[in-house]
C-alpha cells in the first residue's frame, strides 16, 4: 500500500500538521490543539492513529499531541531530554519507530529552533522528512525564541542541522516543515508562496545551503524581528500536557451584559471585516477581523488574561474565532453576541473614517495631521513616509500615550493592521483615519515622501 501524507493546514498561524498513513494505520506530526480536524481526516481515510510525534516544545501554539494520544491510545513521542510533566515515550536521536512495515520513522536531532528539536525521517520508496522548525522552505526556523542568551548558539546549531539534513538525506526526500507559511517562527520569509519542496530543491534555493556559517548567522540575526508576546505562554502550556480544545458554544451576552463588560475594561472584539467595522460598530470595541491573522494579533496585543467577548455576524463566525483562540491558549471566550452592531448596544454606533494614500497626500496640504505607521521595524527600515511616527502594532497598547492627540492617520502595509490599531486608538477618544490601501503600490505613486534608512527615495 502506498504511503499517503495529508497536510492539515492552519494558515492563520502559518503552520502545518501531518497525518501519515499506509491505508490501515497512521502517525501524526505536530498536531494543533483542535484535534477534531486530525480525527476527522483519520476517520475519512479509514485509518487508526497509532503514534503521535512532536518535533519540539512549540512556542507558537498549544499542542494537541497529548490530548490526541490520550483520546486514541496512540504512543506519544516527545524528546526524552525535554522537561515535561506528563507520561510520554521519550525518543532520542537515532531511535526508529516501526509504525508498520511501510511506515518506518527515524528520529534525527536537529537543534537550532530549540536545543532538543527533532526531525523525523520517513524512510522507504517515497522518503520524507518532517522538519518542524528546522529546515523550512527557503529558510530555517528562528533561533531566538528561548531568549537572547541562547540566540547565537542556536543559530549555529540551526546551520549545522540544516547541513546535516542535506548531507544525510537523498535529494528526492520531501521536506515537510511545521512552520514557514507565514509563521513568526520562521527566521525569514524567503520561501515565499512555496507549497512543497525537497532536499534537492533546498540545496539550490535555501541560503543556509550556500552561505558559509558566519554569513548565515549574521544574516539570520540581522533579519530577526519581533514575535508575538503570547509565545512566552506556549512552552509552559505544552510542557504541562494541555487538554483538548473546548469548542462548546460560549455564553450569549445581551446589550446590558456587553455594556457592563465594556465598562469593566474587558475586550469586546468585533470579528467583522474592516469595511463593515468602519461603517458602524459599538463604541469602544476593537476590530480584529477573521479575514487576517486574527489570533496572532489578538494574542499579541491583549494583556494576557483579559476576558474576551466575541462579536460576530453569525454563530459560525464566533465558532471560527473561538477555535483560533484555543490554539494559542485563550481557552474560553467570556461571552459572545451575533447579528448586527445595532443589536449589541442602545447607544449610537461609531464609524471609522477610512481613506487612501492619495487622500493622505492631499490632506497634508490643507491641515496638519499625524501619520502613524504601525508596521514592524523591518518594514519601517525598508521604507516609510518621511515625518511619520512609528509605533509597531504590537506596541500600540503599551505606548498609547505616545500617540499624538490631534488628527491621526494610521497605516500599515495593506489595511488589516491599520484597522486594528485605529480601533484601539479611537477607543481613547482620538480623531482617527484608517488608511485602507497598499503602501508598496500606492504611497510613493501618490506623491508622499517615502524614504528609507539608507537613502531618501527619489522625488
Amino acid at each position: 500500500m502506498a504511503t499517503t501524507i495529508i497536510s492539515i493546514e492552519t494558515p492563520s498561524l502559518g503552520d502545518r500538521s501531518y497525518l501519515v498513513h499506509d491505508g490501515e494505520v497512521a502517525f501524526v506530526v505536530d498536531p494543533q490543539r483542535d484535534i477534531d480536524r486530525v480525527l476527522g481526516a483519520a476517520e475519512k481515510a479509514g485509518v487508526r492513529i497509532m503514534h503521535v510525534f512532536e518535533t519540539h516544545i512549540h512556542n507558537d501554539y498549544v499542542t494537541g499531541g497529548y490530548a490526541l494520544a490520550q483520546q486514541t491510545g496512540a504512543e506519544y513521542h516527545v524528546n526524552a531530554e525535554d522537561d515535561v510533566s506528563f507520561e510520554r515515550s521519550g525518543i532520542r536521536d537515532g531511535d526508529v519507530v516501526e509504525v508498520s512495515p511501510e511506515l518506518r520513522v527515524r528520529a534525527m536531532h536537529t537543534p537550532g529552533h530549540t536545543f532538543t528539536h527533532l526531525s523525523y525521517v520517513l524512510d522507504g520508496e517515497d522518503p520524507a522528512v518532517f522538519s518542524g522548525g528546522s529546515l523550512l522552505f527557503g529558510s530555517t526556523g528562528r533561533p531566538d525564541l528561548l531568549g537572547e542568551a541562547h540566540t547565537h548558539e542556536l543559530a549555529r546549531h540551526q546551520y549545522s542541522s540544516a547541513r546535516k539534513l542535506a548531507a544525510e538525506l537523498s535529494d528526492e526526500t520531501k521536506v515537510m516543515p511545521t512552520h514557514g507559511f507565514g509563521s513568526f517562527c520562521a527566521a525569514t520569509s524567503a520561501g515565499g508562496d512555496t507549497t512543497s519542496s525537497t532536499i534537492g530543491q533546498e540545496r539550490l534555493i535555501n541560503p543556509v545551503m550556500s552561505q558559509d556559517e558566519e554569513d548565515y548567522v549574521a544574516d539570520t540575526l540581522a533579519g530577526l524581528d519581533a514575535y508575538p508576546a503570547y509565545y512566552v505562554h506556549m512552552g509552559p502550556a505544552n510542557s504541562a500536557g494541555p487538554t483538548a480544545a473546548d469548542l462548546s458554544e460560549p455564553e450569549r451576552a445581551d446589550k446590558e451584559q456587553l455594556r457592563r463588560r465594556l465598562e469593566a475594561g474587558e475586550w469586546l472584539v468585533d470579528l467583522r471585516n474592516r469595511t463593515a467595522f468602519a461603517a458602524g460598530h459599538v463604541p469602544g470595541t476593537f476590530n480584529f477581523g477573521l479575514d487576517g491573522q486574527f489570533a496572532t494579533y489578538l494574542g499579541w496585543l491583549i494583556p494576557w488574561g483579559t476576558p474576551v467577548t466575541l462579536l460576530g455576524e453569525s454563530p459560525e463566525q464566533v465558532a471560527e474565532a473561538q477555535r483560533e483562540l484555543t490554539r494559542i491558549g485563550i481557552d474560553r471566550p467570556a461571552a459572545a453576541a451575533t447579528g448586527r452592531p445595532e443589536e449589541w448596544t442602545d447607544a449610537p454606533l461609531a464609524a471609522l473614517t477610512t481613506a487612501s494614500f492619495a487622500d493622505l497626500e492631499q490632506v497634508r496640504h490643507h491641515r496638519t495631521v499625524t501619520v502613524l505607521d504601525v508596521r514592524r521595524a523591518s518594514e519601517w527600515r525598508e521604507s516609510h513616509i518621511d515625518g511619520a511616527v512609528h509605533i509597531p502594532i504590537h506596541d500600540i497598547v503599551t505606548r498609547m500615550d505616545e500617540v499624538p492627540r490631534g488628527e491621526v492617520w494610521i497605516h500599515c502595509a495593506s489595511g488589516y493592521r491599520a484597522s486594528i490599531a485605529a480601533s484601539l486608538v479611537a477607543a481613547t477618544g482620538r480623531r482617527v483615519v484608517a488608511v485602507d490601501d497598499s503602501f508598496a503600490n500606492s504611497a510613493a505613486p501618490a506623491g508622499l515622501p517615502v524614504v528609507s534608512d539608507q537613502a531618501p527615495a527619489s522625488a
